[in-house]
């Protein structure tokens, strides 16, 4: 996506704890691990480099839907949101010469019901198995849903718009400047 919109970048990994903390909310959540992903990269990068961090999760009224272990986790989790809308969150930070950035953008999405069948053919796919809350809108889980509210390429997994705003503040030249 951001090749699309003209940023050069390079995927530099970042090894943080991404464990939930008892009690925390999901916003909370993605904040502080967005928040740790760019510190971790920050340290190692030049103090003139820009580095962008983002964290999604599901929430199902306020339970954490991270990445399920397996694939009868994946198919819990997905049994859970049938017939059901829930939110996605996502924090974006960006870490520049003048500090740090952060947005957090909430979508709400809508599953239809699903049946016991669709459920197996969706997890024996694999695709769950490395998503938020066990689907990929991005993928067949799309015929999964029944309605989003508020930015689609933030349940992928980066709120486009947000994240240019962010690039922008920083002082990335963005296609279209």
């Amino acid at each position: 996506m951001l090749l699309s919109l003209g940023v050069n970048f390079r995927v530099e990994p970042a090894d943080v704890d991404e464990s939930w903390v008892d009690g925390e909310d999901p916003v909370a959540y993605v904040t502080r691990v967005a928040g740790s992903k760019a510190a971790a990269v920050r340290e190692r990068m030049a103090r003139t480099a820009v580095v962008l961090a983002a964290d999604t999760t599901v929430d199902l009224d306020g339970v954490i839907l991270a990445k399920p272990i397996d694939g009868a986790e994946a198919t819990a989790m997905l049994r859970s949101l049938s017939g059901r809308s829930h939110d996605t969150h996502t924090a974006v930070v960006v870490a520049g010469p003048a500090g740090f950035d952060t947005v957090v953008v909430t979508t709400s999405v809508r599953f239809r019901q699903l049946s016991d069948a669709e459920i197996a053919w969706y997890v024996e796919t694999g695709e769950p198995l490395d998503k938020a809350g066990a689907y990929g809108i991005q993928g067949p889980a799309a015929a999964f849903v029944e309605w989003v509210r508020g930015s689609v390429s933030n349940v992928v997994g980066l709120p486009l718009a947000e994240t240019v705003g962010l690039l922008r503040q920083a002082g990335v030249i963005i296609a279209g400047d």
